[in-house]
C-alpha cells in the first residue's frame, strides 16, 4: 500500500511530463470541483463556448446507466423528479454506489475491459469481480490479485484467469498487460525500435515480455513459473541482446535467479515436465518469481504513474466516452493530454486515497462536466470532443441494452415494490435480470470506436420471435399489456414513453402517434404495440446520451 506524500514535495513524472505537485489544485478540493476546475479554465482561456446541462430526465438516465447499467425504472424516474433539487442527485449518486446495482455493473464494466476475447463470460472471473467490487478492493491490490495472486486463496485463484487465459500465447500476455493495467501499447516495439513513437524501444517490449516468460500452466491449471529462463532478441542492426527485467519506464529489476550447474538445470526441467503431465504433483515455485516483481516494481511509488494515470484514464473514458489521453492505450509523450493538469491530479488523488475506484467515480459523475448536454443548440461547429463542452454519446455495451430492454418492457407497477424492499431482495431480483439479460446480451456487438447498429441487430429487432413472443406481448406482466388496461390513450402513450424514453413525449411526439393511433382504432392494442416496437428500436434507447 502507498504511503500518502506531502503534497508539496511531491513529484510525479508521467509519459515524458515533470508536473510539479505545487502546480496542481490543492489535494483537499473535491474531485469534482477540480475537474471542473480545468475543464473550464481551458474552455475560457481558448474562447471555447459549451453546452447547457442536461435537464432532470436526461440526468436520471444518465447516472442510472452509468452507475446501475441500465435504465431506470418508471418509479425511479418519478421518485427522483419528487426529490429536493438541490440534493436529489448527489442522494442518487449515493444511493446507486451502495447498490447491488453498481457492484453489477461495475464488475460488468471491469469484465469487458480486461476479458480476453476467446473466453467471453468466463464464470470464474466474473466471481473474483464481483467479489471484489463488493468489497470496493482497491485496485492495486486487484492488479496484484489478477497478476500474482494466490492460488490457495479462493477468489485470488480466480482472479489469476487473466493470466491463464493468455498463459499460452507470451504476446497476448504481455501486450494485454501493458495496454489494459498501463496504457501503454508496445507491440510495435517487438521487431524494432517503435518508428512514431520516441518512448517504446526493443528494450521496453522485451523487457516486459522478460516477466512473464517463465510463466506456464501446470496439468491442473494452476498458474507456475520456471526457475529460470531468459529472453533474447536480436536488434535491426542484427545485434542479438539479452532482455533484461525492465518495466515500462526504464526501472530494471535485479535477476534473482541462483547460479546453476547443469545439472540443476536438468532437476529443475525435469520438476516443470512433472507438473505439465501429472495433475497430482503439486507446483514447487521458485524463490525468485518475475511476476511478482512486476507487481512490485509497477506499484512502487516512484513507478506507480502507469498503473495510476491509467486506471483514472480509464475511467474517465467510460463515463464520459473519451479518455483524457485518447485513445487510452497511447500515453506516451507524443500523444499529450488534453488536460495533463487534471490527469495528474487525479492520479495522485487515487494514489493518496488507496485505488479507490468508487470514490473516482462518484467524483465524476457528480461534475458539472459530466451532465453537460449532448445536443449542440448553436449553428457554429459544435467544439472537438478533447474539450467535454458537449456530452458524447455513447453506445450501451450489449448487457446494458439488454438490462435497459428487460426493465423497459416490464409492467411499470412492478417496479414500484422494489423502492421500499429490503436491498437484499433487490438483490436477488437484480440477479435475476442479469441471469436474463445473458441471452438477449449475445445479440449485440460490444461498441468500440465510431459505433454503428450493425445490419445484424437491425434484422433482429425486425425479424426475430422473441421480440414480439417477449418483449411486445401483451400479458399482464409487459409493457403492453399495461398500455392495454389505460383506457385514456394520451396517458398510454406517455406511459409507453417514461418506462422506454425516461421523459414524457413532446408535444409534436404525442400528437403524431396519437394521430396514428386513431387511424388503427379498430385495433389500439396491436396499433400500441407498433408505437412501443418503434420506442424499443430507435436509437434513443440504444444510446447513452
Amino acid at each position: 500500500m502507498f504511503r500518502i506524500l506531502n503534497s508539496i514535495a511531491m513529484i510525479g513524472v508521467y509519459a515524458g511530463l515533470t508536473v510539479q505537485a505545487a502546480d496542481l489544485r490543492p489535494s483537499e478540493q473535491s474531485i469534482e470541483t477540480v475537474i471542473d476546475h480545468y475543464i473550464d479554465g481551458l474552455l475560457k482561456r481558448e474562447n471555447v463556448q459549451a453546452a447547457a446541462q442536461v435537464d432532470e430526465h436526461i440526468l436520471v438516465r444518465r447516472l442510472m446507466l452509468d452507475l446501475a447499467g441500465r435504465i431506470p425504472t418508471t418509479a425511479e424516474l418519478h421518485a427522483f423528479l419528487a426529490a429536493g433539487p438541490d440534493t436529489r442527485r448527489a442522494e442518487l449518486v449515493d444511493h446507486l454506489l451502495a447498490s447491488p446495482d453498481f457492484a453489477s455493473h461495475h464488475r460488468n464494466e471491469i469484465q469487458l475491459l480486461l476479458e480476453y476475447p476467446d473466453r467471453r463470460n468466463d464464470g470464474d472471473f466474473r466471481k473474483y469481480l464481483q467479489w471484489a467490487v463488493e468489497q470496493n478492493r482497491p485496485w492495486n491490490l486487484m492488479f496484484r490479485d489478477m497478476l500474482a495472486g494466490d492460488e490457495n486463496d479462493e477468489y485470488q485463484k480466480a482472479a489469476l484467469q487473466f493470466v491463464k487465459h493468455r498463459a499460452r500465447n507470451l504476446d497476448d500476455l504481455t501486450n494485454d498487460t501493458a495496454v489494459l493495467f498501463f496504457g501503454v501499447n508496445v507491440s510495435c516495439a517487438k521487431c524494432h525500435d517503435h518508428p512514431l513513437v520516441e518512448d517504446w524501444k526493443q528494450d521496453h517490449y522485451f523487457g516486459m515480455q522478460s516477466f512473464f516468460s517463465r510463466t506456464y500452466l501446470t496439468k491442473k491449471n494452476d498458474l507456475a513459473e520456471k526457475f529460470y529462463g531468459e529472453v533474447k532478441f536480436t536488434t535491426t542492426a542484427g545485434v542479438e541482446k539479452q532482455a533484461r527485467f525492465m518495466f515500462l519506464n526504464g526501472a530494471v529489476v535485479a535477476d534473482g535467479t541462483p547460479e546453476m550447474t547443469d545439472e540443476s538445470r536438468k532437476k529443475f526441467d525435469e520438476i516443470v515436465r512433472t507438473l505439465q503431465k501429472d495433475e497430482k504433483a503439486a507446483a514447487n515455485l521458485p524463490e525468485f518469481r518475475p511476476r511478482e516483481r512486476l507487481v512490485e516494481t509497477a506499484s512502487q511509488t516512484e513507478n506507480a504513474e502507469f498503473l495510476a494515470r491509467n486506471i483514472v484514464n480509464r475511467i474517465w473514458h467510460r463515463l464520459t466516452g473519451r479518455g483524457i489521453v485518447h485513445p487510452p492505450d497511447q500515453m506516451h509523450s507524443g500523444n499529450a493530454p488534453s488536460h495533463p493538469e487534471l490527469l495528474d491530479w487525479l492520479a495522485r488523488d487515487i494514489v493518496a486515497h488507496g485505488y479507490d475506484l468508487k470514490r473516482l467515480i462518484r467524483g465524476i459523475v457528480l461534475s458539472s462536466t459530466y451532465s453537460r448536454s449532448s445536443e449542440w443548440a448553436s449553428a457554429a461547429e459544435p467544439p472537438s470532443g478533447e474539450y467535454y463542452a458537449v456530452a458524447i454519446s455513447r453506445p450501451m455495451s450489449p448487457r446494458q441494452y439488454a438490462m435497459s430492454l428487460l426493465v423497459a418492457t416490464r409492467n411499470p407497477p412492478h417496479w414500484e415494490q422494489w423502492l421500499t424492499k429490503p436491498v437484499e431482495d433487490w438483490k436477488r431480483e437484480r440477479e435475476g435480470l442479469e441471469n436474463s439479460a445473458n441471452g438477449w446480451a449475445g445479440q449485440f456487438e460490444i461498441p468500440g470506436e465510431n459505433f454503428q447498429i450493425a445490419v445484424d441487430e437491425a434484422l433482429f429487432f425486425s425479424n426475430n420471435d422473441r421480440i414480439q413472443n417477449d418483449l411486445v406481448r401483451d400479458s399482464g406482466d409487459r409493457l403492453v399489456g399495461h398500455l392495454k388496461q389505460i383506457e385514456n390513450t394520451g396517458e398510454a402513450v406517455i406511459a409507453a414513453f417514461e418506462a422506454i424514453s425516461s421523459r414524457k413525449p413532446t408535444d409534436d411526439e404525442l400528437a403524431a402517434i396519437l394521430d396514428y393511433l386513431e387511424s388503427r382504432s379498430e385495433d389500439r392494442n396491436a396499433a400500441m404495440k407498433q408505437v412501443v416496437w418503434a420506442l424499443l428500436t430507435g436509437s434513443e434507447l440504444r444510446f447513452n446520451y
